[in-house]
């Protein structure tokens, strides 16, 4: 089955403005992610979906392949784009956030494996929290699975509740229910066209959650676990402790 990531790339963010062409390790953020991808042996092809003309520029001069898409309301919409003009071929669809420079490419083939070894329509990832502090934030996204491996709901409020238990003593349970979804799918390519051409659900639109519009239709997403999440750039901290750290790989 061929395999194509599709990495979409918004220039605009509200955290921290164009971040993926931010170069201080002396490569824009989006060649780092995009080199993790390419790293993947599991991928056919990587392609960076934009609506960005700079990032198109931007991707064609360190030798990757980037196609311009029209507005979007969202990442997975720009990708379905690309997905119907360019990769009628490809059985397998994985969707890359391109502010993950840090991913490593075995977390990418844990994704795709667990779609080729399930008869789910989709799948994604998730991870231990390594702190309580994290449980609560609602930016760090809940996912509950079930005996299967798959999600049975997703949130952004705690989920289980710990009713008897302090956070902090279930973190330790080797046998941990609370998990940290990290926003990487693989679809099948027919299902993800139909995905994006649903109506948002009442789900999605309360938690603000894509993923959720799929499971309330009905569709089986398949959970794998990794041991720990790669750490994303959502602001300027995270940016410049990136490159702190980047900085301390080349010495």
């Amino acid at each position: 089955m061929k395999t194509v990531a599709l990495i979409p790339a918004r220039l605009e963010s509200s955290r921290l403005p164009r971040k993926l062409l931010l170069s201080q390790t002396g490569r824009p953020l989006i060649q780092h992610t995009w080199q993790v991808a390419c790293a993947c042996p599991h991928l056919d092809d990587v392609i960076v979906a934009t609506d960005s003309e700079e990032i198109v520029a931007a991707v064609t001069a360190f030798g990757g392949r980037a196609e311009l898409t029209g507005e979007h309301p969202s990442g997975t919409d720009r990708i379905a784009e690309v997905v119907r003009r360019c990769c009628p071929d490809a059985g397998m669809i994985v969707n890359i956030q391109g502010d993950e420079p840090e991913l490593e490419p075995a977390t990418i083939s844990r994704l795709v494996e667990c779609l080729r070894e399930s008869d789910c329509d989709m799948a994604t990832i998730a991870a231990p929290f390594r702190d309580a502090k994290s449980v609560a934030d609602p930016s760090c996204v809940k996912v509950v699975i079930n005996a299967r491996s798959e999600a049975m709901y997703f949130s952004r409020s705690p989920i289980p509740y710990a009713r008897d238990r302090q956070i902090e003593d279930v973190l330790k349970d080797p046998a941990d229910p609370i998990l940290l979804h990290l926003g990487m799918y693989a679809y099948r390519r027919e299902f993800l066209l139909r995905m994006t051409e649903m109506p948002p659900g009442q789900l999605e639109q309360l938690e603000r959650l894509e993923q959720l519009r799929p499971l309330q239709a009905g569709a089986r997403i398949a959970v794998a676990k990794i041991s720990r999440a790669a750490i994303g750039i959502d602001t300027p901290e995270d940016y410049t402790a990136f490159v702190e750290r980047m900085a301390g790989v080349s010495v």
